[in-house]
């Protein structure tokens, strides 16, 4: 045995002693308490726990972080988004036949609501011209009630969605549809405002409505509202392309400080008009009227109403909004979603949280009286230009629109609706997305007519069977090309031997079966060849199709020919290996 000593500390230590050291150690590592396995696991599911709880509270992560400096910049925006939100919220109130104060009720309780759940700092929610346009034939038959319930519930449905993670369902809905269907409501909207920017009394339904009404009462039209909603909309066009920046010199400030505020320019200035003529006796102008006074009482949203001396129960009121108890909820989401990875410039989005977010936003409205909401465009891009840091800046723009609704109704009521009218007209103008146009008519003709066949019928016949009527066709052409994949089909020579080799592109599914087996025995036929399937594209099939192959190969024994598959992945080979593995070559050579 060798012996050796260990200097440690100044200390000699021979052998014995130093395994006793050693033996020490090893007895006060053993003693010392381990932590357990429920302790793991009751330490993994609390850190678990937190992330899902900021996932689903975002404020929980941005708020701990906030810095100081931020505060004035969420402020600007908020206050310029505000700006912006209080003639567009009275203005959409207007347009679903409601009265000017439900546009307000729905702009502000969205603003401190997506606060604590939105996870985009400069998405705005609140009323939209689509929104208010898919409501208003409701509102004319039932009342302002059925418009807060529809609220509710188109809230719960979008909530579920996210908690559910159903938002895939929309995948369904293509950029062609989304398209035809935005511009159709421009139109619609627009042509809605056209008797107000003409100062002609009545209402109209749709948009050959709007038209009829107008020629029938051309006698009617007003030039002083004429002129006034006309120059609205230059004034509006002018202030937009106003030259500006947010930092840069002082006349690129106010360049872009006027054009972000532009909308609220345009209205104020319209209502210190009616207001100077109204002192003096004179009316050249036809106003909004009174609103409702004051702040909305907080309340459950109406589960059953009266108007026109007929009462409604929640069934019967559920049972009236139809197809749009359906379509509202897929088109706010969608709108909603598209602004959203729209202004999120790169960064990932949760979108199971925004539905969530959008979902809750509808349902405290409800209890405001709140018209439905979603997400703006317009206000949205107000915010990203004011360069909003956090969704902080929903509070500043709350908080304008609850000061307009508690101190400003009585303004409210000079405020000359075709200043308006001009005000929604020039907005929907810029709904109607040009170069998308141009791009579906260039790229791909197909999704052209897809938007052409949404777009027609939704100005028509109404923007829920538009939209419905769009999906379809959608899904037409999607089945359809399904049915018709591109197969490649050739005639080569593989070992001295003539054979005809089919190349299928990517998958061949069901619908497609009976055509490629047609095909293969129409050329077989011509060339009295055998088949190699090369299914090297090929990333799936289903048993249909198997079955289908195992019958071609029936069909071409019988005239003395035969059929393999060759560089076959594995997903496609499993399900050949069980249906028809007599068929199988992974060399790529013919077996039979």
């Amino acid at each position: 045995m060798m012996h050796f000593t260990l200097t440690t500390r100044g200390i000699m230590m021979d052998e014995t002693t130093l395994m006793n050291f050693f033996r020490r150690q090893i007895a006060r590592q053993e003693k010392k308490p381990r932590p357990s396995l429920f302790l793991v696991a009751q330490w993994y599911g609390r850190d678990k726990c937190n992330d899902y709880v900021k996932r689903r509270l975002p404020v929980l992560t941005w708020l701990p972080r906030y810095q100081s400096t931020w505060i004035l910049q969420d402020a600007l925006a908020g206050i310029t988004v505000g700006l912006t939100a209080v003639p567009q919220g009275i203005a959409y109130g207007i347009v679903a036949g409601l009265g000017a104060e439900y546009g307000l009720y729905a702009a502000f309780m969205a603003s401190f609501i997506y606060i604590i759940f939105g996870s985009c700092e400069n998405i705005t929610i609140g009323p939209t011209a689509i929104m208010a346009t898919m409501i208003q034939p409701l509102v004319k038959k039932y009342g302002a009630d059925i418009a807060i319930l529809i609220t509710f519930l188109k809230g719960c449905i979008i909530a579920l969605l996210g908690i559910f993670h159903l938002g895939f369902l929309l995948d369904f809905v293509s950029l062609p549809v989304i398209t035809g269907f935005t511009s159709a409501a421009a139109i619609n909207i627009a042509s809605s405002q056209f008797k107000s920017l003409l100062g002609i009394p009545g209402k109209s339904e749709s948009f050959l409505d709007s038209l009829i009404v107008i020629f029938k009462n051309l006698y009617q039209i007003r030039y002083q509202d004429t002129l006034l909603g006309i120059a609205t909309i230059i004034v509006l066009v002018l202030l937009k392309n106003i030259p500006g920046r947010r930092i840069g010199t002082t006349f690129q400030k106010i360049g872009w400080l006027l054009a972000l505020s532009r909308n609220a320019l345009v209205v104020i200035i319209g209502t210190v008009m009616a207001y100077i003529f109204y002192i003096n006796n004179q009316n050249p102008f036809k106003l909004t009227g009174s609103m409702g006074q004051g702040l909305p009482p907080f309340a459950p949203p109406p589960f059953s109403t009266t108007f026109q001396n007929s009462t409604y129960n929640f069934l019967e009121m559920s049972t009236a909004m139809g197809t749009t108890l359906f379509t509202i909820p897929i088109i706010s989401t969608i709108e909603h979603m598209a602004i959203a990875k729209a202004f999120r410039k790169g960064k990932p989005l949760d979108a199971t949280q925004e539905m969530i977010a959008l979902g809750i936003c509808n349902i405290f409205g409800s209890f405001v009286r709140s018209m439905p909401v979603t997400g703006s465009f317009t206000r949205t891009a107000v915010n990203d230009a004011s360069g909003v840091k956090t969704p902080l800046g929903g509070i500043f723009t709350g908080g304008l629109v609850l000061l307009a609704v508690s101190l400003l109704t009585s303004t409210f009521y000079f405020i000359p609706k075709a200043t308006l009218a001009g005000l929604i007209i020039c907005a929907m103008y810029y709904m109607l997305d040009f170069p998308t146009y141009v791009l579906l008519w260039r790229a791909k003709k197909i999704d052209f007519f897809v938007m052409m066949l949404t777009l027609i019928p939704c100005v028509f016949l109404g923007l829920e069977y538009g939209i419905l009527i769009g999906i379809v066709v959608n899904l037409i052409a999607l089945l359809y090309y399904s049915a018709r994949p591109i197969i490649e089909m050739k005639i080569e020579q593989i070992d001295g031997e003539t054979v005809i080799v089919v190349i299928p592109e990517e998958a061949v599914a069901f619908p497609a079966a009976e055509r490629l087996r047609a095909n293969i025995m129409r050329l077989s036929g011509e060339s009295e060849c055998n088949v190699i399937l090369d299914c090297k594209n090929l990333k799936r099939i289903d048993v249909t199709v198997a079955k289908i192959i195992k019958l071609l190969a029936k069909d071409l024994s019988v005239r003395g020919q035969s059929i393999v598959c060759s560089n076959c992945c594995e997903s496609v080979n499993a399900t050949l290996k069980i249906v028809t593995p007599e068929l199988l070559n992974f060399e790529g050579k013919r077996t039979i």
